[in-house]
């Protein structure tokens, strides 16, 4: 037993002999060990999963709801018809401002909100033409008082402004007592102009005979003068006179007698020179016969009557030539005595109708009856012309254009009592406009009319449409942007609900997938040298290989992809 036990007793020594070796060399580390233990665990890859899904990019707008296109008013001129000094007897009201309401009164006359783009610059009295014109009667027309839109205010268009100052319970605007005053003055001026003009008138007809002989004178000078020019006509279309034609033939009677002589007195010589020869006895028939010398004859006589016939006949052509020369001179002669005629008539005519235009002019009398005539051309003319704006007018204070009705009267600047200087009131849209601002990279995205949706603090949202980027958008009297971003205005589809000043956060949509798609994180895609995008799609723990992609749509961080992927391939974010 003893020996077991020793034997018991030595394995138990060596056992905790060896735990306790054990214990301490747990406990003893190298410094190779220390210094691995303590370094860094080995970077694994971070990834992110493949998504499937509808990707919309959207531009975050923080703003403020207002009421939109503020615009502040004033009147165009005086209310009624004197420049007297102008007070509001009842101030604009805030709220709602209808077409065809009254916005105001001063001195007791109303001022009438109407649309239009044109602004109220003149008085609008009878007979006034023009685009302001148009755009009031175009007013009437929609109110219900039925205006012709001719762009005159005529008869009809008077009317139917009567008919809207009297629904309103006013009365449009009549000539005033000055107005009236001034029309009489200068009606009376024209009767008196053309009393004085008949006055002077028969003045002159009883003092009428000092130029009656200039008139018989002047009336001779014409009958003269249409005779000369007759004579002188009638001489140019002869070229002879009847004496003249009779002396022609008669010369031309006696080239023919010496002509007729000179051939007789030539035949005869000629015979004498060359008579007959008689034909010789036992001629042979048919034979000629030989000239036989015969007796020298005297023709010296014939010979002579030749010569004087041919000196008759150039005698009777010079005497013809002569007589041709004496009808052209006389025709020349005559001709030129008719010119002289026709220039001394008109000469006589001229004299008598300077005389007679003198005569007329320096007459006293006359002179009187032409100024006569111009003063009455004058009153007339001034009457007219007062006449053509006298009657029911429309002030340039009583109608203020706005470019949208209804609006909301917003702001108002002129108390009861008080005087009507400059602005009366502000004026904007009746539907709410959220007003804000982007960054310049982010304008060139927008563009009105692109679908947008407004987030209120309780998270309730409302759609909303993208009205206007940039300078369009700039609304009167606001801030300007800083840092050159450039101000949005958008405009709620719904107003229930919304209340003015409320700080609002709107979300523009500028562009959404049609359907699902792969998506992945922007960080996920990497441009290579060759310009061409990929990602890292991780296979296996930590091991990775490239696949090629196209890119599309990127929102919120995310970026639609093409390529030999699909949903739930985990694409390496970054690693080590």
């Amino acid at each position: 037993m003893r020996p077991r036990r020793l034997l018991t007793g030595v394995i138990a020594g060596v056992v905790l002999v060896a735990g306790a070796g054990w214990a301490v060399s747990t406990r003893l580390r190298s410094p190779a060990d220390e210094a691995a233990r303590r370094a860094a665990p080995r970077a694994s890859l971070i990834t992110a999963a493949v998504e499937r899904r509808k990707l919309v990019s959207t531009v975050v707008v923080s703003g403020t709801l207002e009421y939109g296109s503020p615009l502040p008013i004033s009147l165009a001129g005086v209310v009624g018809g004197t420049s007297e000094l102008q007070r509001a007897t009842r101030a604009p009201h805030r709220g709602r401002l209808k077409e065809g309401a009254v916005l105001m009164e001063v001195n007791g006359r109303p001022v009438f909100a109407l649309r239009g783009s044109v602004p109220m610059h003149r008085t609008i009295a009878p007979g006034t033409k023009g685009d302001d014109v148009r755009q009031l009667q175009r007013a009437l027309r929609r109110l219900g008082y039925g205006a012709p839109v001719t762009g005159v205010f005529d008869r009809a268009t008077i009317s139917a402004v009567t008919r809207m100052y009297a629904k309103k319970g006013y009365e449009a605007q009549q000539p005033t007592l000055l107005d009236r005053q001034q029309y009489d003055t200068l009606r009376k001026a024209v009767q008196t102009a053309q009393e004085t003009l008949a006055t002077e008138l028969q003045t002159l007809l009883d003092q009428g005979r000092d130029v009656l002989p200039l008139k018989i004178k002047l009336t001779n000078a014409k009958v003269d003068l249409k005779s000369a020019e007759r004579a002188l006509k009638e001489a140019q279309s002869q070229e002879t006179t009847p004496e003249d034609e009779t002396k022609l033939a008669a010369a031309d009677a006696a080239v023919r007698a010496a002509e007729e002589k000179l051939a007789q007195a030539e035949q005869e010589l000629a015979a004498a020179r060359n008579p007959p020869t008689p034909p010789a006895s036992g001629a042979t028939p048919g034979a000629t016969a030989a000239p036989q010398p015969t007796a020298s004859t005297d023709t010296s006589l014939l010979e002579m009557r030749v010569e004087n016939a041919r000196a008759d006949l150039a005698a009777a052509h010079e005497a013809r030539d002569r007589a041709s020369e004496e009808a052209r001179q006389a025709r020349e002669k005559r001709l030129e005595e008719l010119r002289k005629a026709v220039r001394t008539a008109k000469e006589a005519k001229a004299t008598a109708e300077q005389a007679l235009r003198q005569a007329r002019q320096l007459s006293p009398t006359r002179l009187k009856v032409a100024g006569a005539r111009k003063d009455v051309a004058a009153a007339k003319g001034m009457l007219a012309e007062f006449a053509r704006t006298y009657g029911t007018s429309v002030p340039p204070g009583e109608v203020v254009f706005l470019p949208k009705l209804p609006a909301r009267v917003e702001k108002v600047s002129v108390k009861a009592g008080q005087q009507v200087q400059n602005e009366i009131a502000t004026v904007t849209g009746s539907t709410f406009m959220v007003t804000g601002s982007v960054e310049a990279t982010e304008s060139d995205l927008l563009r009105a009319g692109m679908e947008a949706s407004i987030e209120l603090d309780s998270g309730k949202t409302y759609k909303a449409a993208l009205t206007a980027v940039g300078d369009q958008a700039k609304v009167p009297g606001a801030e300007e942007p800083a840092n050159g971003a450039q101000p949005v205005l958008l405009t709620p589809v719904s107003t229930k609900g919304l209340k003015a000043g409320t700080a609002v956060t709107a979300r523009v949509t500028v562009g959404a997938t049609k359907s699902p798609v792969l998506v992945v994180p922007v960080a996920a895609v990497i441009t290579a040298a060759d310009g061409k995008a990929r990602v890292q799609v991780e296979y296996a723990t930590d091991k990775t290989r490239e696949v090629e992609v196209r890119t599309g749509l990127t929102a919120d961080g995310n970026v639609e992809v093409t390529g030999a992927l699909k949903e739930g391939d985990r694409v390496v974010v970054s690693g080590a």
